[in-house]
């Protein structure tokens, strides 16, 4: 029996067509997806790298911003002032060492308001407390500033201790009152020196046997009359301490003239010193304090008789200048150093060993409160002129 063999069936040709191109479309999308799968490991990668920096930058930031923290809070806990933080309802968030030293404990989370009406007491001075402290211990002054309130309501408050710096500044105030005090007093010797001088010479003379009624009369008036001004005197120095405004007056300044000459010319001839007064005033007048401007006139005359030798000259004169009146007081003395004649007007500096240093501060000061200045003009072997420059038609800047 023959046998059949049996063929083997074959796709037709467009069947193996499609085939070849579900492959290829099948390896193009299997090339495709591992393209974008490559790209986006290196995207990954990218982001990864990037997610690594930034976080190395805001590791280094938070390191940063803890070592500024720790160094703020070192900070707060070495400053000498206290810090108070507060809340927009006035609650206390956060203090620091120092405040907690000022004002006491448990002051976190408390009330400003409350803690200023138990702990602190107003003084006259705004935003200066007085720390309410047991009677025992010595009062503590503090200043209080605040800050500007913030968008969210808060400010800072500075506590600073101010006890010791108070305490200093009222010794500084307290030695201030005494220079002037000092300087009063040294006025005063200097005013009241020359007319109990002049009222003694006059007094000395009424017990003189040789003296006629008339005469005897007429010391005893002049006697009186320089009494009389030193009671003046001292009537404006109680007016000076008691904070009293000064007495303005009209002065002629000729009849000062004639005054300065009644008051000095007794000592003057007692040292055998010829006194000149050259008057070119023209009548003209100051509206001034008599009593100042007189003694500061004295002082200057004063110094010129301690200035000049026997048989010397002293001159006081006065005359118009422009829209001023000059006072000049001139001896014939030794004369001054250049170099110490500026300096004659410091406080407490004089060249003779019994003087006070303070007899031309107060000249100098005097006139300067009238608005006008004092100059001097001197030379070796050649004299010295003190020269008084007033405006007129004016006393004082007061």
């Amino acid at each position: 029996m023959q046998t059949e063999n049996v063929s083997e069936i074959k796709p037709v040709p467009a069947d193996q067509e499609q085939l070849k191109l579900a492959f290829a479309a099948f390896n193009a999308a299997s090339e495709q997806l591992s393209g974008v799968y490559q790209d986006l490991q290196h995207q990954v990668a990218q982001l990864t790298r990037e997610l690594a920096l930034a976080n190395g930058e805001l590791h280094k930031q938070l390191i940063a911003k803890e070592n500024l923290s720790q160094q703020l809070s070192l900070l707060l806990n070495a400053l000498p002032g206290g810090v108070i933080a507060l809340d927009a309802q006035e609650r206390i968030e956060q203090v620091n060492p120092a405040a907690i030293a000022i004002l006491g404990e448990s002051l976190v989370g408390g009330d400003w308001r409350q803690v200023t009406q138990e702990r602190l007491s107003p003084t006259a001075i705004v935003n200066e407390w007085l720390v309410k402290l047991q009677q025992t211990e010595q009062p503590r002054r503090i200043r209080i500033e605040s800050s500007a309130t913030d968008a969210a309501g808060r400010r800072i408050l500075l506590v600073n201790d101010i006890t010791e710096a108070y305490a200093i500044q009222e010794q500084i105030r307290r030695n201030q009152r005494l220079t002037s005090m000092g300087e009063m007093a040294a006025n005063l010797a200097h005013q009241l020196r020359t007319p109990l001088s002049t009222a003694l010479l006059y007094a000395n003379h009424l017990g003189s046997d040789a003296l006629t009624p008339v005469e005897r009369r007429k010391f005893a008036t002049k006697t009186i009359e320089r009494l009389h001004h030193l009671e003046h005197l001292t009537k404006d120095m109680l007016r000076f301490v008691k904070g009293e405004a000064r007495r303005r007056e009209r002065v002629v300044i000729s009849d000062l003239l004639a005054e300065l000459h009644q008051v000095i010319e007794p000592q003057i001839t007692q040292q055998d010193l010829q006194f000149i007064v050259q008057d070119q005033s023209m009548a003209q007048a100051l509206i001034t304090d008599r009593q100042a401007l007189c003694g500061t006139m004295i002082n200057l005359l004063e110094n010129a008789m301690q200035a000049s030798a026997t048989g010397g000259k002293i001159i006081l004169a006065s005359r118009l200048e422009g829209k001023n009146i000059i006072l000049s007081v001139h001896d014939n003395g030794s004369g001054i150093e250049a170099a110490l004649q500026e300096r004659l007007f410091e406080p407490f500096f004089t060249t003779r060993a019994e003087g006070t240093g303070l007899g031309l501060a107060i000249v100098r000061g005097v006139i300067e409160s009238m608005g006008g200045n004092v100059t001097i003009h001197s030379a070796p072997g050649e004299g010295t002129e003190f020269m008084i420059r007033l405006p007129r038609n004016r006393g004082d800047k007061s």
